[in-house]
This record gives C-alpha cells, sequence and structure tokens, in this order.
C-alpha cells in the first residue's frame, strides 16, 4: 500500500524473530575551555553535570518510543553513558542494547542527544555559545542487516 501525503504508519515488526541487537552513538558538545574545565572538575552551580547527563540519556534511550512517533516501545536491556574530554569538545557515547525484534538505533541516538541537552542546560549559565554537533550512529548489530559501522 503506497503512502497517502500526510498518512504515516509503524512498521509491522510482528513477523520478525528477536535477535540480540546493539547500537552505538556519539554526539560533541563544543564549549569554551573554561566551561569544559567546570564540567571535568564537577565545578557547576547546578550540581553533578555529568551523573546528569547520564541519568537522563539513560531515561531517554528506555522512553524513545514516547518522543519519536514510530519507533517500536522496545524492551532496552542495557545502556551505557560515556563522556570523553577533547580540547574544544566534550564528546558523549551512548550504547544501547536489547534482544527484540527491532534495533536500538533510536534509542541510542536519543540517549546521545538528551545527555548533551542536559549538560547544555547545567552549563548555558557560563557560555551562551554552546553548540551540539555531529549527533551521528557509529555502529548497530543484530537483525537481519548484520553489522554496520559508521566510516570516520
Amino acid at each position: 500500500m503506497g503512502s497517502v501525503r500526510g498518512r504515516i504508519r509503524m512498521v509491522d515488526i510482528s513477523q520478525k524473530k528477536f535477535s540480540a541487537r546493539l547500537a552505538c552513538a556519539r554526539v560533541r558538545l563544543c564549549a569554551c575551555s573554561r566551561v569544559l574545565k567546570m564540567i571535568k572538575e564537577n565545578a557547576l552551580g547546578k550540581g553533578d553535570c555529568l551523573a546528569a547527563a547520564q541519568a537522563a540519556g539513560i531515561l531517554a534511550a528506555k522512553n524513545t518510543a514516547g518522543t519519536i512517533p514510530l519507533c517500536h516501545p522496545l524492551p532496552v536491556s542495557f545502556v551505557d553513558i560515556s563522556f570523553s574530554f577533547r580540547p574544544e569538545a566534550l564528546e558523549i557515547t551512548s550504547v544501547v542494547k536489547t534482544a527484540y525484534a527491532t534495533g536500538v538505533e533510536m534509542e541510542a541516538l536519543c540517549a546521545c542527544a538528551v545527555a548533551a541537552l542536559t549538560v547544555y542546560d547545567m552549563a548555558k549559565a557560563y557560555d551562551k555559545g554552546i553548540v551540539i554537533k555531529d549527533l551521528r550512529l557509529l555502529e548497530k548489530r543484530g537483525g537481519k542487516s548484520g553489522v554496520w559501522k559508521a566510516s570516520l
């Protein structure tokens, strides 16, 4: 059945096999060196920025279907949010796993996006020029398509 303009539909996954699936995503939050140092040293006025971002990213992965209209609700079995400081940016990486009939790419991307937005919220008083950029899928595994890795 063809798509009619203005009509959307959720993909039917009822016949797909459950399998182990993984997705990894990354985003960069660019800020001035003073603010990056404050984040790293846990010196922001609102509290532990990285702990808050980690919790927010985990919640975002678990609740992606409530934000992205055509995502299937799925049982997330693992989420990891990690941080890496670069001279000009904070890199946030997520890894999400499930054993289900569809992948967790959107969950990994949402986890990174919301973690970055949480850092932005907690640091915006110190740097109005913070930029969140380069949100991307790095890797996905599982399902019919097997393994895919981004060319970096």
